[in-house]
């Protein structure tokens, strides 16, 4: 049922608009398949091991009352669920990519390396801080609102000052940050450390880690792209 808009898309557009066979049938088949049991593999792993992981060692950390720690796993998790996510990875090789071949860096294989590895690292690095920020903000209960707006008028401040190759790259970054992996650690975090607190709302207080993933990451890649292209 959740691939079924997908395929019932890319029908339309090979028989209504394309109006050719799609090439070889057989594999796009088999391949659909693969989908569909990854995604269930996907979903129920989540269920049995990412949320309940989560959950647990924020309510454990919350009850063993030792703020220090309980920050340090806030950036620590954040630092290394997005060190490791494919859809950044990704994204940051091809950035090294382009900017190689646009003469924005050089192009030789250790220089785009260099460069790609120092995009993550800005990215994980944000996204640890985004995530201890949330922390805070579950503990002391501030209102999510206000540390959002402020967060995005920073971004268009950025984005002011930003070489225009670095843009959009840091735009999709914040996008890229909440994928496959960060995604269900973090939002377990914030549900079971609310859950724990005495006075906190899973519902209110446990929700909103993910938005200040997103939102960090623009603003040091920004100015990751003031210190390499300046």
């Amino acid at each position: 049922m959740d691939l079924l808009p997908i395929i019932l898309v890319i029908a339309f557009f090979q028989l209504i608009v394309i109006r050719q066979p799609l090439p070889e049938l057989g594999e796009v088949i088999f391949g659909a398949l693969l989908v569909v049991a990854g995604l269930v593999l996907f979903v129920q792993g989540l269920e049995m091991g990412l949320f309940p992981i989560g959950e647990a060692m924020a309510y454990a950390l919350a009850r063993k009352g030792s703020l220090l720690w309980l920050l340090v796993f806030a950036f620590a998790l954040g630092f290394s669920t997005t060190i490791a996510e494919p859809a950044l990875i990704a994204v940051a090789a091809e950035a090294a990519d382009i900017a190689g071949k646009g003469g924005l860096i050089d192009p030789d294989q250790k220089s785009l390396n260099t460069y790609a590895l120092g995009l993550r690292i800005s990215v994980a690095v944000s996204v640890g801080l985004a995530i201890l920020v949330g922390v805070i903000r579950i503990l002391k209960g501030w209102p999510i609102h206000f540390l959002i707006i402020g967060g995005y008028v920073v971004v268009m401040l950025m984005t002011i000052i930003a070489p225009e190759e670095i843009i959009g790259i840091a735009y999709d970054a914040g996008g890229v940050t909440t994928s496959t992996i960060t995604v269900p650690l973090v939002a377990a975090l914030g549900v079971g450390l609310a859950s724990s607190i005495q006075g906190r709302s899973p519902l209110l207080d446990g929700f909103g880690l993910i938005a200040f993933a997103s939102l960090l990451p623009m603003i040091f890649v920004m100015g990751y792209g003031l210190l390499i292209f300046n």
